[in-house]
């Protein structure tokens, strides 16, 4: 895609474009949910249903510091210890890349990530928001010189100043890493607001070989529709969920997403299965997914905590509650 071609519609929709990878955030985005307590046998479900439909990279979950974060309060996939991850994967001889999230400030990354050939992770997904991004930066080259792909998610973009975005732009298509994602943390975005951002990703990313990457959130149940509108202007990494399974109001659905990619090495039925026998099971306990304290929110461009702390609660259905309050401590 040359410069001049930014805003126009990549492809048709009767074909497919091979360039476009897919990753799976299931146990990682989910684990917000239940504080990273999966079932080994969820997980071990997710993969395989992962590898069988496709799918090119599975999202295992944090490398959290477990000085911040201490393990009597965190399941194992807050961590992703190598011998937990084995105990999964083996040594996964898939097709299938695994990755894990690291945050900026959160993560003892020079520890805890070891170099590639000890660990049968092949993906680094770098977390910040724009105050962290010199950390981010460095855990970038840390992962690089490591031999991992690298990623790099800058949260919470509805609420940066655009200068302060074409900064850190700048700034991150100068470091090694591999994506640049489009995350919308809040579900706060409408689709004209992804075309201009996109468009935007792309006029930094691709003079400096960088792939643009899409993560949406569903509180104005737009996470889908959002990440066709980026994935249409060019954005090649698009992250996904079964069922949605995600922080509050989840995030696109992996079902959904690729019926629409068109690419026939991609199978829904495996993914069904496993939402029919693992992940829908969980729903009235985790309770993710579209509502209307989420768009809330979403409208208010607010992060969802105090939606999901309002969702937990017994007074749960009195929305109008809800909403005087959040629109008061505007």
């Amino acid at each position: 895609m040359t410069l001049d071609e930014l805003g126009k519609p990549q492809g048709k929709w009767v074909t497919f474009r091979e360039e476009i990878k897919v990753l799976d955030c299931t146990i990682r985005d989910g684990g917000l949910m239940n504080n990273h307590r999966f079932d080994d046998k969820v997980v071990r479900a997710v993969y395989q249903a992962c590898v069988e439909a496709g799918i090119d990279y599975m999202e295992l979950g944090y490398k959290a510091s477990k000085r911040i974060f201490t393990p009597d309060q965190f399941g194992t996939w807050k961590y992703c210890d190598e011998d937990d991850l084995r105990r999964i994967v083996g040594d996964n001889s898939t097709g299938l890349k695994l990755a894990v999230m690291a945050d900026a400030e959160r993560t003892d990354y020079h520890q805890d990530i070891l170099p590639k050939e000890k660990s049968v992770l092949d993906v680094v997904r770098v977390a910040t928001y724009i105050h962290q991004i010199p950390t981010a930066v460095e855990m970038i080259k840390d992962a690089h010189e490591k031999g991992y792909e690298t990623t790099v998610n800058l949260m919470a973009i509805s609420t940066v100043k655009e200068h302060e975005l074409d900064d850190a732009l700048e700034v991150l298509v100068n470091t090694p890493v591999g994506t640049i994602y489009l995350v919308d943390s809040f579900g706060a975005l409408y689709s004209e607001q992804i075309r201009d951002l996109t468009i935007k990703y792309l006029r930094f990313a691709r003079p400096a070989g960088k792939e643009v990457g899409i993560h949406a959130h569903n509180n104005q149940q737009l996470a889908y529709a959002n990440t066709i509108e980026a994935l249409i202007l060019g954005a090649n990494r698009l992250d996904a969920s079964l069922s949605g399974l995600g922080r509050g109001a989840g995030n696109c659905q992996m079902e959904l997403l690729l019926g629409f990619l068109h690419n026939p090495k991609f199978k829904i039925r495996p993914l069904l299965k496993c939402i029919q026998e693992y992940i829908e099971p969980m729903r009235e306990t985790l309770r993710w997914g579209y509502d209307i304290p989420y768009m809330i929110s979403g409208q208010l461009n607010q992060h969802p905590r105090e939606a999901m702390r309002f969702m937990e609660g017994k007074d749960y259905k009195n929305i109008v509650e809800f909403y005087d309050r959040m629109v008061e401590e505007e």
